[in-house]
């Protein structure tokens, strides 16, 4: 009789999970896991794998990244952010498997929360979420192409793109007209700069969250495929930063699509155009790289930070963001 056993993933498991990945979706994403079992063996403390081996086959895997909640939540979230089963092995149980070897491991660090997403015409993994236990999330996801971004949009002082902080915004006017990415100082984002988004960030929300950027710039310096994060700078003071994300794609090409965790401004440059200036800036570079799409994740409630982002040429996405209270 076979048996099975659930243990965490190791570098060793690269060819086996990138086989079953390429043939589930038929693209090849062996640079992609190979940084991500990299991360994982790295940071143990900000993710968490699973792996399902039967008879010394893995047939199935998952991983979560752990990450901040939402602003005045205290809690702790895991993100999965990819689960597969070998195709020969579908169809018996694998998959609630090795979700439940994630589920548990969550248990253990006192975690309650499991978020992911799904593509709307992906029924069979939505069919599995929902089965599952996952729910829709108050949050949806926006995205667009990266050609060039229109002068005449109204400018926010900052948001986190993930979360439910305040926006504060301004019309953008005649403000347009003189300020844009070649008035305005934008740079590659560097570590040095992280103790200035702290600042930008507490300045906002009253509340300075060090952990969560932190381990921000760890992913955009260190672990992302491609840096593509940006700052503003005046004066040789930060004003402003988006810290964005590609990884690599099939064969280690670029992906043709890349993610915006966060933007924030300084509120003393409100209605400056500096936020403005950090995306066009940003979609320039994307184009530059021949990345196709941008997208980004937003609360339902948030009508001020969604006006902003649909300005801009953001649209509403196929994705959807599910979550499990565990």
């Amino acid at each position: 009789m076979s048996s099975y056993i659930i243990r965490p993933l190791i570098p060793a498991d690269l060819d086996r999970v990138s086989e079953i990945q390429s043939r589930i979706t038929g693209s090849l994403r062996k640079p992609f896991f190979e940084k991500l079992l990299g991360q994982v063996t790295a940071n143990p403390k900000g993710f968490i794998s699973c792996g399902l081996e039967e008879d010394g086959t893995l047939l199935g895997f998952a991983f979560a990244r752990i990450q901040e909640g939402d602003f005045g939540s205290p809690d702790t979230v895991a993100v999965l952010d990819v689960i597969g089963v070998a195709i020969e092995a579908q169809g018996k149980g694998i998959g609630k498997k090795v979700l439940s070897g994630i589920e548990e491991i969550m248990t253990r660090k006192g975690l309650h929360t499991l978020k992911t997403q799904s593509g709307w015409a992906d029924r069979a993994l939505t069919n599995f979420f929902a089965a599952s236990g996952f729910k829709l999330a108050s949050s949806q996801i926006v995205e667009r192409d990266t050609s060039s971004l229109s002068e005449d949009v109204e400018e926010i002082a900052s948001v986190r793109m993930d979360s439910k902080w305040q926006v504060h915004s301004s019309a953008g006017g005649n403000d347009y007209d003189r300020l844009s990415r070649d008035r305005i100082l934008i740079r590659s984002f560097k570590k040095e700069d992280l103790a200035a988004i702290v600042r930008i960030d507490g300045k906002i929300t009253g509340r300075e969250h060090p952990e969560y950027f932190a381990a921000k710039s760890r992913e955009m310096l260190d672990e992302a495929g491609i840096r593509v994060s940006v700052v503003a700078e005046d004066d040789g003071i930060v004003s402003g930063f988006i810290m964005a994300r590609v990884d690599f794609g099939e064969f280690g090409k670029i992906d043709a699509e890349a993610v915006i965790d966060t933007i924030g401004v300084h509120p003393a440059y409100k209605g400056a155009g500096v936020g403005h200036a950090l995306l066009s800036q940003l979609l320039l570079n994307l184009a530059n790289l021949k990345v196709e799409t941008v997208r980004t994740q937003v609360s339902r409630e948030n009508y001020d930070l969604q006006r902003f982002l649909y300005r801009c040429g953001f649209d509403t996405s196929q994705r959807l963001v599910l979550a499990k209270i565990l």
